[in-house]
């Protein structure tokens, strides 16, 4: 015979009671545990982009989540190296492995900003803007110093008081397209950052 306080006996019955309501209402925890737990890219937007940091130009994935919807606010969760990449072949350095606290950090810089000669506040331009005020100077600067000629009269077209550093980033193509550009100007100071 099974001695039990009433005490016991009503802690004994609460808790199968509780267990049997719990296993009524669809609460199995062997099910529960062994549920297989769902990839955390499965839901993401893979984009293939290239590392900023340095002249290398390594391939990455970024996965994003957030379709657009009207609730939900897309993030990069996850950055990897592009194995399909002929640079990095999936690899990346220290710095390009930590590039989700470089895309998250509250201090990263996302627009373009002018501060004014003589002035200690920056103000926001819009893309438009910048590239407008970038081309509007250049042509300026061109047009008060573009040499046509030398002094014993030989054609140069050149224009010296400006040069162009070419982002290492870039394919060969874009490399070649770039140096095309900028010495149909005139420019010929002229590098790309890939031997900096």
């Amino acid at each position: 015979m099974l001695q039990m306080s009433r005490r016991q006996f009503l802690k004994v019955t609460a808790s199968t009671l509780a267990g049997s309501s719990l296993a009524l209402m669809g609460f199995a925890p062997d099910i529960a545990v062994a549920e297989v737990r769902q990839y955390k890219l499965t839901r993401t937007t893979e984009t293939r982009n290239t590392c900023p940091y340095c002249s290398v130009g390594c391939g990455i994935l970024m996965y994003g989540l957030g379709d657009g919807a009207k609730n939900a606010t897309a993030s990069i969760i996850h950055i990897e190296g592009d194995p399909d990449h002929p640079v990095n072949r999936g690899t990346l350095c220290p710095k390009g492995a930590s590039l989700i606290d470089f895309i998250h950090s509250p201090s990263r810089l996302k627009y373009p900003e002018y501060r004014a000669p003589g002035s200690e506040h920056w103000q926001r331009l819009s893309w438009d803007e910048a590239l407008d005020r970038i081309a509007k100077l250049m042509k300026e600067d061109r047009d008060a110093n573009f040499v046509e000629t030398t002094a014993d009269g030989k054609k140069v077209n050149r224009w010296l008081t400006t040069g162009m550093l070419a982002a290492s980033a870039g394919s060969n193509e874009v490399g070649y397209l770039t140096h095309k550009t900028v010495r149909s100007m005139g420019m010929l100071a002229f590098d790309n950052q890939a031997r900096v």
